[in-house]
């Protein structure tokens, strides 16, 4: 049973059109032909990036998430462009520089992640940057950025322990550290 094929969106209405995200209620056919309505967010995708140093830290930024009302330890990120057709190696790129003050031309994709999938279909590319050269920080007005360096095994002890809590970071920090670091 090809289980894609029995569910038929009827409608998708917009509710909301935000800066980031927009609120979409669909109107969906499931497999026994019963009509419900499931909340949507559209998202135009984003890219992260986890820099290597040369020392084999990894460079972190702790920054206020106001979702959370709290500051988060993360690997830097951004949206991708207003339209959605940046490539997200460009925006990995610039996120990178703006927010940690290095640039690197040795990005290499790592992991594609979706977020949440139940209700939103943001997708993340997680590029890996090695060989950084310093450059300087482009923060936007409303960033403000700290950049801290710490060892892989640093970094999953603190998710062990719950502090860390952002699903991109998690998802990047345990890739890189299974894909490089895996003791043999």
């Amino acid at each position: 049973m090809d289980m894609e094929e029995k569910f038929q969106r009827l409608d998708r209405e917009l509710v909301y059109k935000g800066t980031v995200v927009d609120f979409y209620k669909d109107t969906v056919q499931t497999p026994a032909g019963h009509i419900v309505k499931w909340d949507f967010i559209g998202h135009r995708g984003a890219a992260a990036v986890v820099p290597v140093r040369e020392d084999g830290k990894l460079l972190m930024v702790r920054q206020y998430r106001n979702a959370l009302d709290r500051y988060t330890l993360e690997i830097p990120a951004g949206g991708l462009n207003e339209e959605g057709d940046e490539p997200s190696r460009l925006a990995a790129a610039r996120e990178l520089e703006e927010e940690t003050g290095y640039r690197s031309d040795d990005l290499e994709l790592l992991l594609t992640i979706h977020t949440t999938v139940a209700f939103c279909n943001e997708r993340i590319d997680i590029y890996l940057a090695r060989n950084l050269v310093k450059s300087e920080q482009h923060l936007d007005e409303d960033e403000f950025i700290k950049v801290e360096a710490y060892s892989p095994e640093e970094l999953a002890q603190m998710i062990l322990e719950g502090r860390i809590q952002d699903s991109k970071t998690i998802s990047a920090v345990l890739a890189y550290k299974e894909k490089y670091l895996r003791e043999l």
